[in-house]
């Protein structure tokens, strides 16, 4: 799986931080999300879904298919 944050679209809600703090982040000028880990172990896969749920905007796409894939 493969992480990215679309800032265009962010407005910095923090529900990714919050949800999956290990994989995203926070701007220190703006707050928008930020990806920590863009291909998160497997084990952090189901926060990282939950966090692109919870996202108000749906700016967090997940990319299937990466290396952490296998």
């Amino acid at each position: 799986m493969r992480a990215e944050v679309d800032t265009e679209r962010c407005v910095g809600s923090g529900m990714c931080a919050l949800t999956a703090g290990d994989v995203f982040d926070q701007r220190e000028d703006d707050g928008k999300g930020v990806v920590l880990r863009p291909e998160p172990p497997a084990d952090m896969w189901g926060a990282v879904r939950d966090a692109a749920g919870l996202c108000p905007t749906a700016a967090i796409t997940l990319w299937a298919g990466g290396p952490s894939d296998t």
